[in-house]
């Protein structure tokens, strides 16, 4: 949970402005920062508060191939590094087929990095020659997630018809975008009464609700609880290619009404 430094109090008046682009002299008695100043300066990156920490996840987002007479057996595998840190040497599994190597360079535009951070852009070149794909997960041995075909979220439906039970959609995750099926509509969460409803008849626009996904190719996906950045996704219509919701992965509206209801 959360320790009290991590909460920082602002007073601020939405009506009149007060501390939220500038400091107000209408509160003389605070001298901190306005809500902007301050979230300008705190740290977004999942693995900055040093809780929830996972190995390295790096979702494959392109493949470099040059074949060309100076790089002929060049084959780099290019991303953003979602959790995790990796490292010249790591042992690695290629997700979902779950073939192990280890990475044997870590390229940039600017020359080679002995290791990268959340956050980074690289290109890894793994020791053996694996068949790696965009939409694949490169994870770290030690603590890789099993790759999931079905599972329960919270989501967030943004669409302005209702969500109902076998609706089939497309669901991205990371790079991967695949096929889905919405099973059952397990609750909705009503924010008047601050507890949930079981069983809806549908989600309607800017309804949260938790329900059941089945995915036509696995995805690599932590609970979102645990990694922000591999426990998220969307929904999105396959005819128009709007976005239809914002879903986190695993039973994250239950962990917060628990926690609401039980006082912490």
């Amino acid at each position: 949970g959360w320790a009290p430094e991590d909460v920082t109090e602002i007073p601020v008046s939405a009506l009149h402005g007060d501390n939220v682009a500038s400091r107000s002299a209408n509160t003389p008695y605070y001298d901190g920062p306005s809500l902007i100043e301050h979230l300008e300066s705190v740290p977004v990156d999942a693995d900055s508060s040093g809780r929830h920490r996972v190995g390295l996840r790096f979702p494959v987002q392109y493949v470099i191939r040059p074949r060309t007479a100076e790089y002929p057996d060049y084959r780099g595998y290019a991303g953003q590094v979602a959790a995790g840190v990796v490292s010249k040497g790591d042992e690695v599994v290629v997700l979902p087929s779950g073939i192990r190597t280890t990475v044997e360079r870590i390229d940039t535009p600017d020359g080679e990095l002995p290791a990268a951070q959340p956050g980074r852009s690289v290109t890894l070149l793994l020791a053996d020659d694996v068949d790696v794909s965009r939409g694949d997960t490169i994870a770290a041995a030690a603590d890789a997630p099993e790759p999931i075909e079905a599972f329960d979220a919270t989501i967030c439906w943004l669409g302005d018809r209702p969500l109902r039970p076998g609706a089939r959609l497309l669901l991205k995750h990371g790079t991967r975008t695949t096929q889905a099926i919405v099973g059952a509509l397990l609750e909705r969460f009503d924010e008047q009464r601050l507890a949930a409803d079981p069983e809806p008849e549908s989600l309607s626009l800017n309804d949260i609700g938790r329900i059941s996904v089945r995915v036509a190719d696995p995805i690599v996906a932590d609970d979102y609880r645990v990694n922000r950045h591999t426990g998220s996704f969307l929904l999105i219509d396959p005819a128009g290619g709007n976005t239809l919701a914002a879903g986190l992965v695993g039973d994250v509206l239950t962990a917060v009404e628990v926690g609401t209801e039980s006082g912490s």
